[in-house]
């Protein structure tokens, strides 16, 4: 939301020079012309869409266009934002309750998991390509700080029978345990009900490791991602009509200009009458007055 704010501040920033000329006088090549420019109908609709029509007295009905888009964005963005917000919550207890740190470093260090996945070197290993933040206490702690990384479990196996160590539950966490390999072995399904698909990615084909629980996650993550998707597509409407109808304000302002001004312009016509029995042809003078 607020990188909407910063791009219409921007928007509202450009228009300044053209709504301080408001009501200024242009001098033409013969003749000086007050000209009204369409500053206050501009900054009327990027403010509020559909107040610029109003102000150019518009049918009503394109005000309440606008003004209709402008509460419908606003409503969606709210509805796909708390979606989104509750489906991570669903995904994150989700994640909490079949994802554990034990479940990671027994089925790393179990023999017959290791033969299963002797082909698989991402699963035979805790440290890799990424890493989690694991939290220590008591002991631990004073020996080795509060913080350490993930990598670590593959020398300290006997911290997970400790009670003194915990993961740290971040957004990275949550990515993490979803989208590389290295954590499959975290699920709880992972020892019974593994298996592996093959993703072709254009030049190569990748191995990708699954349960059915790490599946049920990532598609609780999709929805997810769809409601935010859909939460900045609502952002981007909320500026498009302000932009729209500030520049709808605009050209109907100098159409409406350019109709008054033509409507009282009084055009006139000098030219001489021809008159047969002239010697040198001229019958008189002939003024004409179009208004």
């Amino acid at each position: 939301m607020s990188k909407f704010f910063l791009i219409f501040s921007l928007v509202i920033s450009g228009i300044n020079p053209i709504i301080s000329q408001d009501t200024n006088s242009v001098v033409g090549v013969e003749s000086v012309e007050s000209i009204s420019y369409p500053g206050k109908p501009l900054l009327m609709s990027l403010i509020i869409p559909g107040a610029g029509q109003l102000y150019n007295k518009s049918p009503l009905l394109r005000s309440a266009s606008f003004l209709g888009v402008e509460i419908g964005s606003i409503a969606a963005y709210f509805h796909f934002k708390n979606q989104a917000d509750q489906f991570r919550s669903d995904y994150q207890t989700y994640a909490d309750i079949n994802w554990s740190l034990t479940d990671w470093v027994e089925n790393r260090f179990d023999a017959g998991m290791a033969n299963e996945w002797s082909n698989f070197s991402a699963l035979l290993n805790l440290s890799g390509t990424h890493e989690l933040t694991l939290v220590l206490s008591g002991l631990l702690k004073e020996e080795f700080g509060e913080f350490v990384s993930s990598d670590s479990l593959d020398f300290h196996r006997d911290w997970i029978d400790s009670g003194k160590i915990s993961v740290v539950t971040d957004r990275h966490f949550y990515e993490n345990i979803g989208k590389y390999d290295q954590f499959v072995g975290g699920w709880r399904d992972a020892r019974n009900e593994w298996y592996w698909e093959e993703k072709d990615v254009g030049d190569s084909i990748e191995i990708l490791i699954k349960t059915p629980y790490k599946e049920n996650y990532l598609g609780q993550r999709e929805d997810s991602n769809q409601m935010l998707t859909l939460a900045k597509y609502s952002i981007t409407t909320l500026l498009f009509n302000h932009v729209i109808s500030g520049l709808e304000a605009v050209w109907t302002s100098q159409r409406l200009a350019r109709e008054k001004q033509k409507s009282e312009t009084i055009e006139t016509d000098l030219s001489l009458m021809y008159n047969p029995y002239n010697p040198a042809g001229i019958g008189g003078l002939s003024l004409t007055i179009n208004f």
